[in-house]
């Protein structure tokens, strides 16, 4: 008799075969590589031991390169060919990067993503960053002598779409197969609810090397559910080094002058950080211009030059808490991320913030990779519990643009993924057979105020009255945070659809300020929209009332078309000189009440004359 190889449906048929699944955790200053073993997850370490790789790629002449340490340890020497902290530049354009002045290797503006130069010529972020990647597959692929299956890759939670798409891009590249993006936050609170099963309400704060997250999560028996999010994508580590660079320069009256020497100043700006971290006071010591730079730096001193950056921390953890409706001491625990937590101004900062001491039993450096390794061992297919729920958020609405160039909000922020949310438009003019849709991103009411993602067409619509189509739109957005648009004319079927994959990502100042000024500015919002509702409601009205009086205009003697004549001339001039929405409003009303009996009259010619000729018979 033969036997059947049954399994579960995605599940390997042999039940000894294990899919080769990891978590990737590409940070800005070091990326590492976890996966589950012996029911276990872990970190993989090179041949050397080391789980840590440094973000950073070395371009050298005849096409050699340096990748991780090595690449790190010649970064001073060779900064113009040295590339680090490309994280910073994924899905970025050249003019949302901020301080590329100071950057030591030289950008090239272009269309999209800004380009790199190098001595292999132009590399994108996402070539450099597929570099890395890869030299964590093969790490990966060594350690299990076997191919890799897929990775589950982190990003911060305030990545867009379009840093999102560059991410997948990258790992693509590298030649590994994606099972899905999730936010860096989510993975850690992944790791320690597994390994701590602790539940209740906590805050992830993930302080890394370029960005930072702050997210609040509700973590029961399996299920993991994002309340609210936000976050700097311009904030970080880099940025403290550099704060205290800059002081360092300040205090000691050197200068740096050179490429060398800022690499130099910046690389010993991070050591003395670092060694703050145990000891009160430090030597500082650098090389610039040939000369050497000494100076007793105190802890205070590194405190008080980066005070700035630290209050931009809790600024966002403020808001984030606002957007969960909770107060700090309603906070369980707060799960420290990222290695710039192990800053102890950091610690001492989230300690008084929430009033407790922050949780840091597990590496900072290692959890988000942890948190990974888990949910890509889930989604392969190796863990025959499966009993892990994830439910991430998008962290800002998606829309489209309507008449006037007001935003109507389909998805919210916040919104859990993967979702699909619709809703029902129509035309504007009589005949329209097609529709121009402008998606956008962000929290205020005027187009002007987001941010644009794309726009395509829906063509082919049947000539209709004004308002008589139905059209839906349709907003998908997946489990990696990637969004997909459709439109389609219920009566006809014709329907358009696009994936977004916008060429550029929010600029630092927009990520930083959208959600800040979505409250700051609510009130005008509210009257700004008002006023321009009021003023496409006029135009319709006139539009309606114009077509009628040339279909129908002999209907009326010359006193009633002079009288509609006049409320129309008043309802243009006040729609287009007055600022008042309740003006605006009274006079479309007094042009609508001023055509009522236009509108019988053309009702009762329109019945006449389709009964003219006709018996009571007949009808």
């Amino acid at each position: 008799m033969a036997l059947l190889q049954i399994s579960e449906p995605g599940q390997s048929p042999d039940p000894h075969q294990r899919r080769i699944a990891v978590g990737i955790d590409l940070g800005t200053t070091h990326s590492l590589v976890a996966a589950v073993r012996h029911g276990v997850a872990e970190c993989l370490p090179d041949e050397q031991g080391r789980v840590l790789l440094p973000s950073v790629v070395r371009y050298l002449p005849g096409g050699c390169r340096q990748i991780g340490h090595d690449a790190l340890a010649n970064a001073a020497q060779d900064a113009e060919n040295t590339i680090t902290s490309v994280k910073r530049l994924m899905g970025r354009g050249a003019a949302d990067i901020a301080g590329r002045d100071q950057l030591p290797y030289r950008l090239i503006d272009q269309p999209g993503m800004v380009g790199i130069q190098t001595p292999h010529g132009e590399k994108s972020p996402v070539e450099v960053s597929a570099d890395i990647l890869a030299t964590l597959r093969y790490r990966a692929e060594d350690t299990f002598e076997a191919d890799l299956y897929g990775a589950v890759i982190t990003v911060p939670a305030y990545f867009d779409d379009a840093q999102r798409q560059a991410t997948k891009d990258a790992a693509q590249l590298a030649g590994i197969n994606v099972l899905r993006l999730i936010n860096e936050p989510t993975a850690a609170a992944i790791a320690y609810g597994l390994d701590n099963a602790s539940e209740g309400v906590y805050a992830v704060f993930d302080l890394g090397g370029g960005t930072f997250d702050v997210s609040i999560l509700r973590l029961t028996q399996g299920v993991f559910e994002v309340i609210a999010t936000g976050g700097d994508s311009a904030l970080g580590g880099d940025d403290y080094d550099r704060l205290l660079a800059d002081w360092l320069l300040a205090q000691t009256g050197a200068t740096a002058a050179t490429a060398t020497d800022k690499a130099a100043l910046k690389a010993a700006a991070r050591a003395a950080k670092e060694a703050l971290s145990a000891s009160e006071n430090v030597a500082f010591s650098a090389m610039l211009a040939g000369a050497e730079a000494r100076f007793d730096l105190k802890s205070a001193d590194f405190e008080a030059a980066t005070a700035a950056l630290t209050q931009r921390c809790l600024t966002t953890v403020r808001q984030v808490l606002r957007d969960a409706q909770l107060a700090p001491n309603e906070v369980k625990g707060v799960v420290m991320v990222g290695g710039s937590t192990r800053m102890p101004v950091i610690r001492r900062a989230v300690a008084d913030f929430f009033g407790r001491e922050p949780l840091v039993n597990l590496n900072p450096d290692e959890v988000v990779a942890l948190g990974a390794a888990i949910q890509a061992n889930q989604l392969a297919g190796n863990d025959a519990a499966g009993d892990l729920l994830l439910l991430d958020v998008i962290p800002l609405s998606l829309g489209i643009e309507t008449m006037g160039g007001l935003v109507e909000r389909i998805v919210p922020r916040n919104q859990t993924i993967p979702t699909a949310m619709a809703q029902d438009f129509t035309t504007y003019k009589d005949g329209q057979t097609a529709l121009a849709l402008h998606v956008v991103q962000g929290e205020r009411d005027l187009v002007q105020d987001c941010r644009s993602l794309a726009r395509f067409e829906l063509r082919g619509i049947p000539p209709m009255a004004a308002g008589a189509a139905r059209i839906r739109v349709t907003f998908t957005v997946d489990a990696d945070g990637l969004l997909h648009v459709g439109a389609k004319e219920q009566t006809s079927g014709v329907e358009a659809h696009i994936d977004v994959k916008p060429s550029y990502g929010l600029s630092d100042e927009q990520i930083a300020r959208m959600l800040q000024d979505s409250f700051s500015t609510a009130e005008a919002d509210v009257k700004a929209r008002a006023l321009v509702e009021a003023r496409v409601d006029a135009d319709r009205m006139l539009l309606a009332t114009q077509s009628a009086l040339d279909a129908d205009g002999a209907l009326l003697s010359k006193e009633e078309r002079a009288e509609v004549d006049a409320l129309m001339l008043s309802l243009r001039g006040i729609a287009a000189n007055s600022t008042d929405a309740a003006a605006i409003e009274a006079a479309t009303k007094a042009l609508a009440d001023g055509t009522e009996a236009f509108a019988a009259m053309r009702m009762n010619a329109s019945i006449q004359k389709a009964l003219s000729g006709k018996s009571v018979e007949s009808i």
